[in-house]
């Protein structure tokens, strides 16, 4: 039986809280991109549904994926987490490489394979959660009892967020960094042990804020982007205005202002401001209480793994809710001025070929945990 009939025989018996979640996001962020993206589109290749059609091809190559990795039983990342590990590694050296890397803006993060540019950090952050997952389940009481289990992950971790500081990529370092300590939380490390790293960690962001002027300049602008409205305030200035033109309804489905060439980057990292110029309120809401609901279901998958004694497939499915959540978290923040702006998609809604696919496949995967779950379960 080959990997599609497996797939669409398990379609129907996927979670259907899970699945109508994850359509309803698909669908608001397919219209809620392609309209910030429209104008851009037809000015920089003529063609207002440029980014349109490409995202339609990378939720195909996303979809294929996702089907892959959902007929893969979750003991096949379990026991292969250090390989992907190893390939994380791999691939962010390379990226690093003049000629293999391809450079944006200043960034080194895209690996060029024909026509896909993939986002490597996309990927990673996934890889990390199968190999954390897998080494708090091996040394579960090493964890919890000596300091040489905390180290270790601590040791790779380090050395992962050194590469990708070197992109540089500082939002994906913050929610790389973010889900791992949860994970090894959630595993039962010492609250000293963790408290000790969560103070290191919080002045080494501090320092890397203080040495580098560009972040410092995005700290300051954050603070008060008013008093620089048309440099390094700009485009949380031009956020703020969008949010405030959608009050509490919206101004229309294609109909907001920001996106013609006020606000850049609208169809990336500010969708959701075009969203909630052209929504209002309410259409801002909406996306809260979907973040919220597919959160809580693959947390409370999570938990039910957990109860029959599914550790990895536990802390897979608690890795994945803390890496969407803490994604969704920061774009929004930064989008609505809580947070210092940073480059970060917002999984399902922004545009990025890299972020759909592992958005995708994370959402497979906790669905293969619930299938496998119950099964066991229903045993």
């Amino acid at each position: 039986m080959n990997i599609v009939s497996r797939f669409r025989d398990g379609f129907f018996d996927m979670d259907q809280v899970l699945q109508l979640l994850v359509v309803a996001l698909l669908i608001i962020g397919f219209i809620a991109m392609t309209s910030a993206s429209i104008e851009v589109a037809a000015s920089r290749y003529g063609d207002a549904f440029y980014f349109a059609k490409r995202y339609a091809a990378h939720f195909c190559v996303a979809f294929a994926l996702a089907v892959a990795v959902y007929s893969t039983p979750v003991e096949v990342w379990q026991r292969s987490g250090w390989l992907w590990l190893l390939l994380g590694f791999l691939l962010l050296a390379l990226v690093l490489v003049p000629g293999i890397g391809k450079e944006v803006n200043g960034s080194r993060r895209w690996l060029a394979l024909g026509p896909l540019t993939l986002q490597v950090s996309e990927f990673v952050k996934l890889f990390m959660i199968f190999y954390l997952a897998g080494y708090l389940v091996r040394r579960r009481d090493e964890v919890r009892e000596r300091w040489s289990g905390f180290i270790k992950p601590m040791a790779v971790l380090f050395a992962l967020t050194l590469l990708l500081m070197l992109e540089p990529d500082f939002g994906a370092t913050v929610v790389t960094v973010g889900t791992a300590f949860v994970m090894i939380f959630l595993g039962g490390v010492k609250l000293g042990q963790f408290l000790l790293v969560i103070l290191s960690c919080v002045s080494g962001a501090v320092a890397l804020v203080i040495f580098e002027p560009y972040r410092m300049k995005r700290l300051t602008a954050f603070t008060d982007p008013w008093a620089d409205q048309f440099n390094t305030g700009y485009q949380l200035t031009q956020s703020l205005i969008a949010f405030g033109r959608g009050e509490l309804m919206g101004v229309g489905l294609g109909n907001s202002v920001q996106k013609l060439f006020y606000l850049p980057e609208a169809h990336t990292d500010f969708v959701f401001a075009i969203f909630a110029e052209e929504f209002g309120f309410l259409g801002t809401l909406l996306i809260l209480t979907l973040f919220i609901a597919l959160v809580g279901r693959i947390l409370m998958i999570g938990r039910h793994a957990e109860r029959i004694g599914q550790q990895f497939h536990a802390f897979v499915a608690y890795g994945i809710a803390c890496m969407i959540s803490a994604q969704a978290f920061i774009n929004m923040g930064v989008n609505t001025g809580l947070l210092p702006t940073k480059g970060l998609t917002l999984p399902f809604l922004s545009y990025g070929g890299s972020s759909l696919m592992v958005c995708l496949a994370m959402v497979a995967l906790v669905a293969r945990i619930e299938r496998e779950c119950r099964g066991v379960h229903g045993k």
